[in-house]
């Protein structure tokens, strides 16, 4: 029996992704000893039915904690923003959970073996999104000479969900914590700890970001324990593009020692002409190469 298990979630109009970043895992070897399983947030019954021959497991997403259907105006997909903080209940064989976003996909198989490893002992092996070449990290308004307004993702939604001022300050400059990639075992308190904070930001503020910011609360106020692991094996593509390695046909990022990309991910989007690399595979950008030269190429996983 497999011990542990990659889930994902998609709707309908992401299952072209979520179906790539099941062909991404899938042709590696050791593939065959981890589980995947989906949750379903409207895939269409032929959609399931062609998932079903690739993966261990689809379940239905459920709202696990209760939101008044003005907020989430017919956006189903948003259960992903609770669902994720439930897991070992949708799939409760597996010992260890590795939750990758739909708009991500597997580059390197290292980047899968560091996260099951670091969520050992109870711990939470997640991604901070900072690493070289990052020029800002958070957002301020200059007023008057020192005067300044914050405007940090974490302080904002915060604020927002109407956090004490106290907690908000203390995430208003820490390193953003993105939620899309991250690992826990099925017995961590952390799945409590963060629910908790999820009830919390879900009360007041807006359901998508919610559990982000519900676990940026878990890591930098109740301060749980963290493995915090490189920047490639969650490389968010609007925040830092990669380069390309000609001779080794991958990814890399932009930076020496040039390490390969671990997981891609098009969080926010990639957009040329007004259109988003995620919905339209056809689009493509110029990327440079750690050979000095420029070609144009998707950053979508690609067979």
């Amino acid at each position: 029996m497999k011990k542990n298990v990659i889930v994902s979630l998609a709707d309908t109009n992401y299952y072209p992704l979520l179906d790539e970043l099941i062909n991404s895992i899938k042709r590696f070897e050791n593939s065959h000893e981890i589980a995947i399983c989906i949750l379903d947030a409207g895939l269409t019954d032929e959609q399931k039915k062609n998932l079903l021959s690739k993966v261990d497991e689809i379940k239905q997403a459920e709202w696990d904690i209760q939101v008044p259907d003005s907020k989430i105006k017919g956006r189903e997909w948003l259960k992903s923003q609770v669902s994720r903080a439930f897991l070992p209940k949708y799939f409760p064989n597996y010992n260890k959970y590795l939750w990758i976003d739909c708009d991500a996909w597997v580059n390197d198989w290292k980047a899968v073996e560091l996260y099951f490893k670091a969520c050992d002992d109870s711990k939470l092996g997640i991604t901070q999104t900072i690493g070289p070449g990052y020029k800002i990290t958070s957002k301020v308004n200059w007023i008057f000479g020192k005067l300044a307004l914050v405007k940090s993702q974490n302080f904002k939604h915060a604020v927002k969900s109407k956090i004490s001022y106290d907690k908000a300050r203390k995430l208003a400059f820490a390193p953003h914590i993105n939620i899309g990639v991250f690992s826990l075992e099925k017995e961590s308190s952390i799945w409590k700890v963060w629910q908790g904070n999820l009830i919390q930001t879900l009360k007041s503020g807006e359901i998508f970001g919610s559990e982000q910011l519900a676990m940026n609360m878990s890591v930098y106020i109740d301060n749980v324990i963290t493995e915090f692991l490189p920047l490639n094996c969650n490389w968010i593509t609007s925040n830092l593009l990669p380069k390309f390695d000609e001779e080794n046909n991958t990814f890399v990022e932009p930076y020496l020692p040039n390490s390969r990309i671990g997981i891609m991910h098009l969080a926010a989007g990639i957009w040329k002409d007004n259109k988003d690399m995620r919905l339209n595979k056809e689009i493509e950008i110029d990327i440079q190469t750690i050979q000095g030269k420029s070609v144009n190429k998707s950053l979508r996983f690609n067979n």
